[in-house]
């Protein structure tokens, strides 16, 4: 299969060793990987803002650039949940990308059909924070977990393991005060665990920001960066 990165502002920006475990995993499953160099921010700051006009600008922009990819992989449920939910309300439904885009837990798990990836993590115990939009718009809760588990690691139980960590992008601007307590109250509930692992950007910002504020010691890790850990990779795993 054909698959094309959209690597997303954030991990182009903070997370850019999470980007290239997207390309080092995906291809160690067998994807031939592209990544068109005109791709740019989805659209989603503007969108958020109320500039519907650049949004949409954007997204025609972000259409035209992966219009050739046979399926669009997103190292994020937030920025896969624009393409895949608000570009076909900006369009007018005649957003075709929605349908070939898809977040990385998804697409290993519901379009190549694999759920066990390697022993990388056996021992590791990791407690899986759920972002707001995979869980919430493209309904994706239990992927995570079975990939993780896939890998050899324990899930642990984490009682907010659901809530918001307050980012909310401009939220987290605007709104600085309610966006740190709201992290700061799932920090509080975290059980003893080597990792809280997450398949956004922003919320392992957010929420390892807050930590090292509060110097807990704890290890934030976006997903993609744990599964390529977890796969038999050869030469590559670690």
């Amino acid at each position: 299969m054909n698959v094309a990165l959209f690597v997303t502002c954030l991990a182009d920006h903070y997370f850019a060793d999470a980007a290239a475990d997207t390309v080092r995993l995906l291809r160690h499953l067998g994807c031939t990987v592209s990544f068109p160099e005109a791709q740019t921010c989805c659209g989603q700051p503007a969108y958020n803002a109320g500039r519907q006009g650049e949004a949409l600008r954007m997204a025609r922009h972000t259409i035209g650039v992966f219009e050739d990819a046979d399926a669009v992989v997103v190292p994020s449920g937030s920025c896969a949940t624009m393409v895949k939910k608000f570009y076909p309300r900006l369009t007018g439904g005649t957003a075709t990308l929605a349908d070939r885009t898809f977040e990385l837990g998804e697409f290993i798990v519901h379009r190549l059909g694999v759920t066990e990836l390697g022993d990388g993590l056996a021992g590791r115990r990791i407690a899986i924070h759920q972002g707001c939009h995979a869980l919430r718009e493209l309904r994706l809760e239990s992927e995570p977990a079975t990939l993780l588990e896939g890998c050899g690691a324990e899930i642990v139980p984490w009682e907010a393991h659901d809530e918001c960590c307050g980012f909310g992008g401009l939220f987290s601007v605007k709104m600085t005060a309610v966006s740190a307590a709201m992290a700061d109250r799932k920090l509080d509930t975290l059980p003893e665990i080597d990792w809280v692992v997450s398949g956004d950007g922003g919320c392992v910002l957010q929420l390892d920001g807050r930590s090292r504020a509060r110097e807990m010691g704890v290890e934030f890790v976006h997903l993609a960066t744990a599964l390529w850990r977890g796969a038999a990779a050869p030469g590559g795993a670690r």
